[in-house]
């Protein structure tokens, strides 16, 4: 397994995430998201934490997950506002996918080869949410948060 290597000129390994309203067979073309800066994929277990009268210990048990997968992105109009044509995710768009509350079904594709390719991803569907695109002089391209809020489990495919 190769590491990501965010240098200049490095084209091997590569994140890749794709988004398809609803599903892959509703939309397969689905939307590419381009200039990735990064991507956090979140499982997180909640407990459920109780005490005994006989034992000098808190007992815990893992209960249902919360899933998210976040990351931050330069914008692109084309992928924020989508081509305006049509019911797929690339014509709806990031913002228009978010504000239809529109379920989403996506693809992270983990570039772990040295080639960049990738042997497994990581599928979900969820609602995007946490939008707030800003831009400011220090930073003069706009930049936005993304958030996928997983409904139900990840599963994970081999690449193909």
């Amino acid at each position: 397994m190769a590491y990501i290597n965010p240098s200049p000129g490095v084209s091997g390994a590569q994140v890749t995430l794709k988004i398809h309203r609803i599903s892959k067979v509703a939309d397969a073309t689905g939307l590419p998201i381009p200039a990735l800066q990064d991507v956090t994929l979140n499982a997180a277990n909640d407990v459920f934490t109780w005490t005994q009268l006989d034992s000098a210990s808190k007992k815990q048990i893992a209960t249902t997950a919360t899933n998210s997968l976040s990351m931050n992105i330069v914008l692109d109009e084309v992928t924020f506002f989508g081509t305006g044509s049509g019911t797929t995710a690339a014509a709806k768009g990031i913002f228009g996918l978010s504000g239809e509350k529109t379920l989403v079904e996506f693809d992270l594709q983990l570039g772990d080869n040295d080639d960049g390719s990738a042997t497994k991803v990581i599928n979900g569907k969820g609602y995007i949410t946490g939008l707030a695109p800003t831009v400011s002089a220090d930073s003069p391209v706009w930049v936005t948060p993304i958030t996928i809020t997983v409904t139900g489990d990840y599963t994970v495919t081999d690449a193909t």
